[in-house]
């Protein structure tokens, strides 16, 4: 054993020596507990960055603890290849998105080695790679032909500057969640998958996920937004057209003062044949922004339609409007306005000066000011004929059951959830399994025809797809007679949703998966990843499993028992302004800082000596240029260290701020138990551990070292609090470091303590542990040692110290029996000779105590 601890020397020799005895490879084994342990997978962009880094070390950390705990271990990892990006990096970089992606995921495979992750390489996924994509094109065509997959022309969600659909989750605040440019609505050929089917599924499953994050759970449920309500269907006034609308409010209805309408509803195009100003304003509402939020703050805009709408109870003429904050996609394109019960209503008929009517009174009679605001609570009913008086509940069923009776209504529950739009316009992606013939139909491509390759080499002129450009790729046959491949891809989602299944059986070639293997490893027992995937993928990926339980693959009905959502990576951020006022970023790596005595930043400078702007702690990202490369810190602190900072410096689920000095830190504690062991090592345990044999300090220590186990075991086990594992870990340490090791049985204490604190760091820290645990003499690997244990004996107190007080001040402490009275607590405290001083020419009048903890005279 070397005297200082090198990093760069331990770290390469222990990656060799996994990698060469397949150590973390999983095998079926029945005879042992399985234990799943998944995160996310990455894009392969290029470079690991510090969320990746914590991800996947929160993921080893907790299936080394498993394996130790005598668990059959699987952690997989791959690579989630097809997408966006890559196109544009293709085109900026003059080559092919397949060629960029392969040479990324070498480079950022090796720094996934190189920090020391312990997954089974042999179940590697690509999901650009036909032998993948081949069975999610199956799959599809299966779909297809139990009525699940269908293609319409619809309203959505398109991206101006990346060419390309996006869905309802990936539109952010009216923006694409990639690029920021506004979104328009268009209305082009779609694939959609059923998933609303299973919206009643999809909701009630979140009760039986306990160990889901309640927040998760909550995004989900508003998400797919269960509602109950009544379809109610309109006459249109001289027309043979009628207009069906949805509410859960059918105790305001007899308030229904107009009817509004989506620009791409029926009767808005109906209205506007013969109204160019209609037709001119229908056309402007089809570009609103979608997303929800925008919908709610901007500007309310409509155009009447000349139609009127036949109210079915009480037979009045409803004007029916054109709305921009009606969407086609949601519901039936058309709703029922109440500006007196609804602020939306509202403030579009206060604008257009449409009638207000009063239905709802509040329940304690107050009044209310309907110049002001809508009146949305639930109350009792007025102006509504015979349901006059009846609250919410009595007049939600009075009203449904009179709308059902005369066939003008239907009680419903309905879902905000839309069925999931898989097509996408762009080149870099599976491409979808489906043919059209010469007469127009449609028909899944046959399993024998199956994968349809994407051609790799291609040459990227911009954001036009090349399957798209080239006519000839598209051409091929069915049944001997002409037909046409699609070219649209799928959503990348789609190879996210079923990736955790692959893993189970990568290198299956009989089907899309060994129902065997993924019987057996299923669900996931730990999945780990970012909460902003809370209504996107992990929707998706509950989706598919159910999909994949249906069609016979899997048993279970959940993906994953237990979902850890780990934090943001914050760091510092720096600018300064230029001459054309614009903001330079610098790396925090290359500014210098003047600190106070409590380390807040006073000044920053660059390496020019420009002062900076300190901005804060903001989240790594390329535009504020303060991602930390996780190389480079590897490169100067080791993986361990990286591993080490990673885990301490904050909770799992919340934002960890990265600070340097904190990775020091980290890298002095390593230090020092290396220094420990090393010192140990120069005059080692000779004699095993006697219990009987133990001083009161020995017996001390020992007990300190139990107690931390099991603490250590409880933090990283149940409660998943890896940072007050490492806490208690350190405070234990700072004991140990000053513990004698002069007598036999002090050697025997540190030996058993050093063995704990190895085992206990080994998830955290692997390389270090797997070197230390040999130089304390362990011949075989710390990599298929078990977890230590916690010794009750070994925990219980024979001796407590008790605190003595005279008038309120600590006078004195007393180490006691830990079965003595309180009378010999007594006599052992007037042993003290501090404690006798101040009670000296004073009567006592008082004693008060605490049992083992604390003894107080009064004395006057």
């Amino acid at each position: 054993m070397q005297q200082q601890y090198n990093p760069s020397a331990i770290e390469p020799k222990v990656q060799q020596y996994w990698a060469e005895n397949k150590v973390f490879k999983a095998i079926k084994d029945t005879s042992k507990p399985k234990y799943y342990c998944l995160s996310m997978f990455p894009y392969p962009s290029g470079r690991l960055h510090m969320g990746h880094v914590r991800n996947y070390t929160i993921g080893d950390v907790v299936s080394r603890y498993q394996r130790m705990n005598g668990k059959n271990v699987l952690q997989p990892m791959g690579w989630d290849a097809f997408g966006l990006p890559a196109e544009g990096a293709a085109v900026k970089n003059k080559t092919a998105p397949a060629k960029w992606t392969y040479e990324n995921i070498e480079y950022m495979k090796n720094q996934l080695k190189i920090l020391g992750f312990g997954f089974d390489w042999d179940r590697e996924v690509t999901t650009c790679k036909p032998e993948y994509y081949k069975w999610e094109q199956w799959f599809f065509t299966e779909l297809y032909k139990k009525g699940l997959i269908y293609r319409k022309t619809s309203t959505v969600n398109w991206c101006p500057n990346d060419e390309t659909v996006l869905a309802n989750e990936q539109v952010h605040e009216g923006c694409c969640w990639r690029c920021d440019t506004p979104v328009e609505q268009r209305e082009i050929p779609q694939w959609f998958i059923k998933i609303t089917d299973y919206a009643e599924q999809l909701i009630n499953g979140l009760d039986g996920l306990p160990q889901w994050p309640d927040q998760v759970k909550t995004m989900q449920r508003n998400w797919i937004g269960r509602s109950e309500g009544v379809e109610i269907t309109f006459d249109i006034k001289d027309t043979a057209e009628k207009l069906a609308v949805y509410t859960t409010r059918p105790d305001t209805f007899y308030g229904v003062s107009y009817v509004a309408v989506a620009a791409a509803h029926p009767l808005a195009t109906l209205a506007a044949e013969n109204n160019p100003e209609l037709a001119q304003f229908i056309q402007e509402a089809k570009n609103t922004k979608v997303a929800e939020a925008e919908l709610a703050t901007m500007e309310k805009k409509g155009m009447a339609t000349g139609l009127f709408a036949i109210h079915p109870l009480t037979g009045e003429e409803v004007p029916v409007w054109v709305a921009n904050f009606v969407l086609m996609h949601y519901g039936t394109g058309a709703v029922m306005s109440v500006p007196a019960h609804d602020q939306r209503d509202f403030e579009f008929a206060q604008k257009y000066d449409l009638p207000i009517k009063q239905v709802i009174a509040p329940l304690d009679d107050s009044s209310w000011d309907f110049t002001q605001a809508a009146f949305t609570e639930h109350g009792k009913l007025i102006n509504s004929a015979e349901f006059n008086g009846l609250d919410f509940d009595g007049a939600f069923n009075g009203i449904a059951d009179k709308l059902e009776s005369l066939n003008v209504g239907k009680r419903q529950v309905n879902y905000r959830l839309r069925d999931w739009g898989v097509s996408r316009q762009r080149y870099w992606g599976a491409p979808i399994p489906m043919l059209t013939l010469e007469n127009g139909d449609v028909v899944p491509v046959p399993m024998q025809d199956l994968p349809i390759i994407l051609p790799e080499d291609v040459v990227m002129d911009g954001v036009k797809s090349p399957i798209k450009a080239d006519p000839e790729w598209a051409k091929t046959t069915y049944n001997g007679q002409p037909a046409f491949k699609e070219t649209d891809t799928f959503d990348t989602f789609m190879e996210s949703s079923w990736y955790y299944a692959r893993y189970t059986s990568p290198q299956y070639q009989q089907g899309m998966l060994d129902s065997e293997e993924a019987n057996y490893w299923l669900p996931v027992d730990q999945y780990i990843g970012g909460i902003e995937h809370a209504t996107m993928h992990l929707l998706y990926f509950r989706f598919f499993h159910k999909l994949l339980r249906d069609a016979g693959f899997v048993v279970s009905d959940e993906p994953a028992e237990k979902l850890l959502c780990q934090g943001m990576v914050l760091a510092d951020a720096f600018y300064y302004t230029s001459p054309t006022n614009e903001r330079i970023w610098v790396s925090p790596t290359e500014v210098t800082l003047e600190k106070d005595e409590k380390g807040r930043i006073l000044k920053a400078f660059d390496k020019e000596g420009r002062e900076l702007v300190h901005s804060g702690m903001t989240k790594m990202s390329k535009s504020k240029n303060n991602g930390i490369d996780p190389q480079e810190m590897v490169d100067k602190y080791g993986a361990d260290t990286v591993r080490l900072f990673m885990m301490f410096a904050s909770p799992a689920e919340m934002t960890l701020e990265w600070q340097e000095s904190g990775v020091e830190g980290a890298k002095r504690f390593l230090g020092r138990l290396w220094n420990l062991v090393f010192e140990y090592q120069q005059s080692p345990a000779t004699e095993p551990l006697n219990p009987a044999a133990l001083s009161s300090e020995q017996k001390a220590l020992r007990r300190d070292v139990h107690k931390t186990i099991a603490k250590v075991s409880d933090d990283i086990g149940r409660r998943q609090t890896f940072n007050t594992a490492i806490a208690a870990i350190m405070e234990l340490m700072n004991k140990l470091t000053k513990a004698p090791l002069n007598e036999t049985q002090d050697k025997a204490v540190m030996a058993e303590a050093l063995s704990a604190v190895i085992r206990m760091l080994y998830p955290i820290t692997p390389h270090i542990c797997f070197e230390l645990w040999h130089a304390i003499g362990n011949e075989s690997s710390i990599d298929f040692a078990p977890w230590v244990q916690a010794d009750e004996t070994a925990m219980v107190e024979d001796e407590k110290l008790v605190v003595v007080q005279v008038n309120g001040k600590v006078r004195g402490k007393v180490t006691v029996p830990a079965n003595a009275t309180e009378d010999e607590v007594k006599v052992l405290a007037l042993g003290d000779e501090n404690v006798t001083k101040h009670l000296d020419g004073l009567n006592v009048v008082k004693v008060i105590y605490i049992p083992f903890k604390m003894l107080s005279f009064v004395a006057k």
